[in-house]
């Protein structure tokens, strides 16, 4: 997955990028806050994120507040947020509630463990995927929903074939129309009325009795 490391530290996101890569991560760096603000409000911006706390210009703990107030008006949808990573050598508690207060999925300290490092993002790669499957599920939901609303208002038929005007001003069978909205097939049959009006020959015969014998 693509991954960006905010860092201003050249060794720091040197060694990052070094662990991300040999495991198969594409990644992506910023030299500060403000650079990866910019890079997180890109209609193809990186899913998750690593973020230093303490960075000239805008800090990680910035970012992460900018990112989550903005995430409606970002290009990517709301259920597609970033996962954030703040990567800090701060160690106390107060600290790291701070962090994860401002939106932060979860934390890392310097100087980082390769292991760690690894278990984490995989942790966030999780999220990620889980997250994506909700949005696609939730997108799904609502072209259901457009579909029967289509359904259930006022459709334009002909009173002689029967066909239905869509949304294009296109006159459709019904059995196309109703295809391409809720993605059923249709089978054909007669109806006992219909059999009985277009085909009296095989109309059923009942005796005098009544019985169906």
């Amino acid at each position: 997955m693509r991954i960006l490391i905010a860092e201003d530290d050249f060794t720091s996101r040197s060694m990052l990028a070094a662990v991300l890569k040999k495991n198969g991560h594409e990644v992506v760096e910023a030299v500060d806050g403000s650079e990866a603000w910019s890079e997180l409000r890109k209609a193809e911006a990186p899913k998750l994120a690593i973020l230093d706390w303490m960075m000239p210009g805008l800090d990680g703990l910035e970012v992460v507040r900018r990112i989550r107030q903005a995430s409606p008006s970002l290009p990517t949808s709301s259920e597609d947020r970033p996962y954030l990573i703040m990567l800090t050598t701060r160690g106390e508690k107060a600290d790291i509630v701070a962090g994860l207060d401002a939106g932060a999925d979860d934390y890392l300290t310097k100087p980082f463990d390769a292991g760690e490092l690894r278990a984490r993002i995989e942790v966030g790669r999780r999220m990620v995927e889980m997250q994506e499957r909700m949005a696609e599920q939730v997108r799904d939901l609502r072209r259901a929903m457009k579909q029967i609303e289509d359904l259930e208002g006022i459709l334009p038929i002909c009173m002689y074939c029967k066909k239905i005007r869509n949304d294009q001003g296109y006159w459709d069978k019904v059995e196309t129309y109703v295809r391409r909205l809720s993605g059923a097939e249709l089978s054909h049959g007669i109806c006992p009325e219909c059999m009985e009006k277009r085909y009296p020959e095989f109309r059923r015969v009942v005796p005098a009795d009544g019985s169906d014998g």
